[in-house]
């Protein structure tokens, strides 16, 4: 089993560039699938997840070629297998490959996918957009079977702004007959990359990045060549470490717009923060006061942040409150982190943390990724040593996340045991 060794308080000075989009990547790579030829995709991240998409690609016959930050992928020979459950449930955006095999042979059969256990995560809203495009759909025993004689653009008025429903609406509406609006649409950044992605490819997308999109739909797509945003869940994570440990250290290749929920908060706490056009400076110089957020959908305060950002207020004075809007199952990490001396209570959708108080290295275990990476913001600051198990969570998210802290100063190192 691999554990992750972390020694606290070490100052980190440096710079830390960020990768591409992990929640982009897992998006972009079953959308090529979608085009007759060859795509290039750069800037993908090296985590597990595209370890796991390239094993599904490679099972429904696609050739894919890695290199450093990259991926070729020819969809010449795609055929339309079954997926089963030993791929489907390792992945929540395997439910991509629903979509994608759906526009292409309008027919799939896939188990329900799977990924982090952060609560209730159903697909419904993406089912109410198959069948509105024309699809049946029978489940048995979590096996999904959907077939569709034609697809056909239709008004896909979605209960919430869901950005999976929004994916995998777009995935299919872009090869189905005629005009699709989707209203309520998520609006985060990894859907305009995808529809940048597709665009290129000879779709008709527009709207992307607001509530309503409109997508024409197209005979067929062309392959192309695509660089992925930079992450800016990974970059929030940085920045929040940088906030309690910085020395000036510098968080590169980052999209400003995109963390702006979290950079305006950590102004209101005081922060020593210096944004600039693709990259920020931040400095622990300052101290930190508590403040009141609630995670919402984009551009709201991201709830992939709320857990790293929860150990950032337990190093805040006064009381905090930090209210989880998107899964009811995101506190995982509490139990951990009061162990480890903080002072968090849960009150339904609320935390309420007393700070500052000071933490000590302890034994741990990320049940999530991101309440890995809430445990890892706490060992980087705790007094003496902490082991984190479970890291396989982590890794899942954040690329080559030891040698980036390792250069800036942390001391943080894998170990068997």
């Amino acid at each position: 089993m691999k554990v992750l060794q972390v020694t606290g308080n070490q100052k980190l000075t440096g710079s830390i560039r960020i990768s591409g989009a992990k929640n982009s990547a897992v998006a972009l790579i079953p959308a090529t699938l979608l085009a007759s030829g060859t795509t290039t995709l750069c800037n993908v991240p090296d985590i597990s997840d595209i370890d796991i998409l390239e094993k599904t690609l490679n099972y429904l016959n696609v050739e894919t070629k890695r290199a450093s930050g990259s991926i070729v992928i020819n969809t010449k020979n795609l055929e339309n297998k079954p997926i089963p459950k030993e791929l489907s449930s390792k992945l929540r955006a395997s439910y991509y490959f629903m979509a994608i095999l759906l526009a292409r042979f309008k027919h799939v059969e896939m188990y329900f996918p799977g990924g982090c256990q952060i609560g209730l995560r159903p697909i419904d809203q993406t089912l109410k957009a198959f069948r509105l495009l024309g699809a049946e759909i029978k489940e048995n025993e979590h096996l999904f079977i959907m077939d569709a004689n034609k697809l056909k653009g239709n008004l896909i008025p979605l209960d919430m702004p869901s950005v999976g429903a929004t994916i995998n609406t777009i995935l299919v509406a872009v090869l189905a007959e005629g005009e699709t609006i989707i209203t309520n649409a998520a609006c985060e950044p990894e859907i305009t990359d995808l529809a940048l992605m597709l665009n290129k490819m000879g779709a008709h997308i527009a709207g992307a990045g607001t509530s309503t999109i409109t997508i024409t739909g197209v005979p067929e797509l062309k392959g192309t060549n695509h660089d992925i945003i930079p992450d800016r869940i990974e970059a929030g994570t940085y920045t929040i470490i940088g906030a309690l440990l910085g020395n000036y250290l510098k968080i590169d290749n980052i999209v400003p717009l995109h963390i702006k929920a979290l950079t305006d908060e950590l102004e209101k706490m005081g922060a020593n923060i210096d944004i600039h056009s693709d990259y920020l400076i931040i400095d622990n110089q300052n101290k930190l006061k508590g403040v009141d957020v609630e995670t919402h959908v984009y551009p709201g305060f991201p709830t992939d942040l709320q857990q790293p950002f929860t150990t950032l207020l337990t190093q805040a004075s006064g009381v905090s409150h930090l209210t989880e809007t998107i899964y009811e199952n995101r506190f995982m990490n509490v139990f951990y982190l009061n162990k480890m001396g903080a002072n968090i209570h849960i009150d339904d959708k609320t935390l309420e943390i007393h700070g500052a108080t000071k933490l000590k290295g302890e034994i741990v275990e990320a049940t999530d990724l991101r309440a890995g990476a809430s445990l890892l913001v706490a060992a980087l600051i705790a007094d003496g040593d902490t082991e984190i198990k479970n890291i396989e969570h982590l890794l899942r998210g954040y690329e080559e996340i030891v040698e980036k802290l390792t250069n800036v100063g942390a001391k943080i190192e894998i170990k068997e045991i």
